[in-house]
């Protein structure tokens, strides 16, 4: 039987992932998330009351079938109309899944018939059934560096001139898609990143239900790294940094394996800073080449590799005795317990 992986994320960097996936398994599934309120997904969710369908729509194209009919399929949904008017830059596949939505009245069902329209083996899921907003603690905005504004929305968090230091899902409890915590109980690899680190990667362990889901699963969870730092989210931000303020948004969250690119950190000294830096999260450091030459892109092929090592040192732990062989049982939604991981915590690296 082939492994199941799952993948969390939002936007190109989920598409990535995606796209390294499905080179090792059909059985991909996507947890994407549901807070995007700009260009076609904000005026649609703001209209209709929808989860926001862009990243949805991207996953969709990322795992549609190689067939002609799939690649006609994904083409047409990624299609953005143009001219002036009322249709004027919504894709195609934005407004098939508001459609669905309202005739099926399940964002979940809406996805799934679109997926089968393209040959979709796996699943895209959002990790949340319904639309969310990002509030975020920024500094620099002040004449006083010390004080932080409140921004609220994904958009504006993405752009904004300040620091962000601390970002919070609102309502600050939302329930998850319980088809999403099933798939990641069910899951041989968990993959997380990457992205938009405050609005894509950190939201996911913002939810209650999926961060206990990642921490009782049986999965090997991997965490890959941003290739560069963003404009405006995460500016100058080191690699280190990006380790920190997903572990003090997360106590309770541990990973695995953490994959960096290797020109990323090219100095001796700086893998092994990023190596004691690793272990807020438990996590094993691998430097690997997954970067497409001359660009700031994951190499679908290269990031393949990198966790297809990662599948291997789980089947390795497995043959060991591990706690890391097999999966939970499929079947009813999954009781998540709470879990209980309590680790020292340093300086405030936002400080």
């Amino acid at each position: 039987m082939s492994v199941r992986i799952v993948a969390l994320g939002g936007g190109h960097g989920l598409y990535a992932t995606l796209s390294a996936a499905r080179r090792l398994t059909p059985h991909v599934t996507a947890i994407v998330t549901v807070a995007d309120d700009g260009g076609s997904s904000g005026r649609l969710r703001s209209e209709l009351d929808i989860v926001p369908p862009g990243d949805l729509r991207m996953a969709l194209a990322a795992l549609a079938s190689d067939s002609p009919h799939g690649r006609l399929w994904a083409t047409i949904i990624q299609h953005r109309f143009g001219g002036s008017g009322a249709l004027a830059g919504h894709p195609i596949g934005n407004l098939m899944l508001a459609g669905l939505n309202e005739v099926l009245a399940d964002p979940v069902a809406a996805l799934d018939e679109l997926g089968r329209i393209l040959g979709v083996k796996g699943r895209v899921l959002p990790m949340c059934p319904m639309g969310l907003s990002i509030e975020a603690d920024v500094a620099g905005l002040e004449s006083d560096p010390r004080v932080s504004r409140a921004i609220r929305g994904q958009v504006a968090i993405a752009t904004t001139v300040g620091k962000v230091r601390r970002v919070r899902l609102l309502p600050g409890d939302p329930p998850a898609t319980h088809q999403a915590v099933d798939a990641i109980m069910d899951a041989d690899l968990v993959v997380l990143g990457p992205g938009s680190w405050f609005t894509s990667v950190i939201p996911h362990v913002l939810v209650p239900q999926l961060v206990a889901a990642l921490q009782s699963t049986t999965a090997r969870r991997a965490l890959v790294l941003n290739l560069v730092a963003e404009p405006g989210e995460t500016s100058g931000f080191s690699v280190e940094r990006h380790i920190h303020v997903l572990a003090q948004h997360a106590p309770t969250f541990t990973v695995n394996d953490i994959i960096v690119d290797s020109s990323r950190v090219p100095s001796d000294r700086e893998r092994d800073q990023l190596r004691r830096t690793a272990t807020m999260l438990e996590a094993r450091v691998e430097f690997a080449d997954v970067c497409r030459p001359g660009t700031p892109l994951h190499d679908p092929a290269r990031l393949a590799a990198a966790l297809e090592g990662v599948l291997q040192r789980r089947a390795e732990g497995a043959a060991e005795g591990g706690s890391e062989g097999g999966t939970a049982p499929t079947g009813t939604p999954h009781a998540v317990p709470t879990p209980t991981v309590n680790r020292p915590r340093g300086d405030d690296p936002w400080r």
